[in-house]
């Protein structure tokens, strides 16, 4: 499962506290990154996880992100993952391979 959450920047600390601090939820993938990449004002936290993990960050969460869904969820987990994917490339020129 996954979970696409966006936070104010006001809030994006907390978040980001919360994810990392729970022991539960704490164990699933969680990738941050600004929402400027949709010219939004915030950030955007991209959680990979079992059923279990997911559920528990949308209710320590709530009331401090929103959860995305839809189009543009697919829009941003797209441009997520391609990111990760040039990175990795880059990655991999370093290392001569």
């Amino acid at each position: 499962m996954d979970l696409l959450l966006f936070s104010k920047k006001e809030n994006c600390k907390k978040v980001e506290e919360k994810l990392k601090k729970d022991e539960l939820v704490s164990g699933a993938s969680i990738k941050i990154r600004d929402a400027s990449i949709t010219n939004k004002d915030g950030v955007y936290f991209y959680l990979e996880g079992t059923e279990d993990k997911i559920e528990k960050a949308r209710e320590l969460v709530r009331g401090l992100a929103e959860e995305i869904s839809g189009e543009e969820k697919e829009r941003v987990v797209k441009l997520l993952k391609e990111e990760e994917e040039k990175a990795m490339e880059g990655f991999g020129l370093i290392l001569g391979k």
